[in-house]
C-alpha cells in the first residue's frame, strides 16, 4: 500500500473530452491527442468519462476504439458507463470487440441507477418500457454474464448458409476479469466484491459511517475487499481530481486556483438528503500533493490510481496537468513511467 518508501505500482488519468456543440470535431481529436500523449509519458491507463445529451463524450467505447488503433500498451477504461442508458447485451458485444481491437486493454468501469434527469428523457429512452425497466444491480449482473461468455441465445449451429452461436461474438476471454464497478456507498463496494469485479473509487460518496471523505472512501475499499474472492489482492483504482503546478505558468496557476476556489465549498459536509460528499481537489507543487496523498486514509489502502482532469481547462493546460504527474508526481510517489 503506498507509503513513503512504497511504489504506487499504476498511475492513470481520466478526461471528460469536452467539445463545442457546434463544431465537436476539435474536441474528440483532442481527447485522442491526449490519450496518445499519456501513453508516450508512461501512464498505464487513460480513462474517458461518460456523458448523455452534454458536451462531454457520449460514446466512449467509439472513441476508446478509435484510441486502441492510435495506441499499442496503454489501458483504456470507461468511468463510468451509465447502464440506465445501456442494453447489456448489445453493450457486451461492443465491449468485447473493442477490447479484441485493442489487444487486450479495455478496462469498462459501469455504474446502475435510473438514468440522470430521467423524466426528461424517458420518452425518447424508453417510450414502451419506462416504468418497468430494471435499473438494480442486476442490470450489471446480466452484462457481466454475457461478457464472461454465458448463454444470450436458446439456439446455436447452423440455418442455411450462416453460423449462429448462443454467445456474445467476437468472445474475448480476458474481458471479465476487466469489468469495473464504480461505486459511491457501502452496498455498492460490497455487491462489486461479491461478484468479483474491479473497484473505481468516486471522488463523490455517500457519507454513511463518517464525514470525513477519506475514511468514508476508506470504508468502502476495505468493505469491498472483504467482499471479494481475492480479498486483498482485489484491484481498486482511486480517483481524486489532482493539479500539479510544477511547470505551470503563473496564469494556469491562477487559473487552476480560481477553479479549486470555486469548488471547495461543497466539500465542507455533506450535501441533500443522500449525504453524498465530495473530494476536495489537490493543487499544488508535486512534493506537496504527494505529501496529502500520503496523508489520506484511502490512498494508503490502494496501489493504483486514475487521477482526474479538470473539466473545464484547455488542451495545453492538460499538457502541461499530464507532463507533471508523469515526470514529478508519479515518481515523488515511488511509481516509474513505463515504456
Amino acid at each position: 500500500m503506498p507509503r513513503p518508501g512504497v511504489a504506487l505500482e499504476k498511475l492513470g488519468f481520466l478526461t471528460i473530452g469536452l467539445f463545442d456543440r457546434d463544431d465537436p470535431g476539435p474536441g474528440h481529436r483532442t481527447t485522442l491527442e491526449i490519450i496518445e500523449l499519456g501513453e508516450r509519458l508512461g501512464f498505464d491507463s487513460a480513462w474517458v468519462r461518460h456523458r448523455h445529451l452534454q458536451y462531454g463524450i457520449s460514446s466512449p467505447v467509439a472513441v476508446l476504439a478509435a484510441a486502441s488503433q492510435r495506441t499499442s500498451r496503454i489501458e483504456l477504461g470507461t468511468a463510468v458507463i451509465p447502464l440506465g442508458w445501456e442494453n447489456p447485451l448489445r453493450l457486451a458485444e461492443d465491449l468485447a470487440t473493442v477490447d479484441i481491437l485493442s489487444g487486450g486493454r479495455l478496462n469498462p468501469g459501469m455504474s446502475v441507477g435510473p438514468p440522470m434527469r430521467f423524466d426528461d428523457v424517458k420518452e425518447a429512452l424508453y417510450p414502451d418500457t419506462a416504468d418497468r425497466e430494471d435499473f438494480s444491480h442486476e442490470r450489471v449482473a446480466r452484462l457481466l454474464r454475457f461478457v464472461a461468455g454465458e448463454p444470450a441465445a436458446s439456439f446455436s449451429g447452423t440455418e442455411g448458409f450462416e453460423q449462429f452461436s448462443d454467445r456474445v461474438q467476437p468472445y474475448s476471454p480476458g474481458l471479465r476479469g476487466r469489468m469495473w464497478y464504480g461505486a459511491g456507498s457501502l452496498a455498492s463496494a460490497r455487491w462489486a466484491g461479491e461478484h468479483g469485479m474491479n473497484l473505481l473509487t468516486s471522488s463523490v460518496v455517500k457519507a454513511e459511517e463518517s464525514e470525513d471523505f477519506a475514511e468514508v472512501q476508506r470504508s468502502q475499499v476495505l468493505a469491498f475487499r472483504a467482499a471479494h474472492p481475492l480479498g486483498d489482492a482485489a484491484r481498486v483504482s482511486q480517483g481524486l481530481v489532482v493539479i500539479p503546478t510544477d511547470s505551470a505558468t503563473a496564469a494556469q496557476r491562477a487559473k487552476y486556483e480560481a477553479y479549486v476556489a470555486a469548488r471547495t465549498p461543497r466539500t465542507a459536509s455533506p450535501v441533500g438528503p443522500a449525504r453524498m460528499m465530495f473530494a476536495r481537489d489537490l493543487l499544488g507543487p508535486s512534493g506537496q500533493i504527494a505529501e496529502s496523498l500520503y496523508a489520506h486514509a484511502a490512498f494508503r489502502e490502494v496501489a493504483e490510481v486514475a487521477f482526474a482532469l479538470p473539466f473545464t481547462f484547455e488542451h495545453a493546460d492538460y499538457v502541461q496537468i499530464l507532463t507533471d504527474m508523469a515526470g514529478k508526481l508519479g515518481p515523488a510517489l515511488g511509481w516509474q513511467p513505463r515504456r
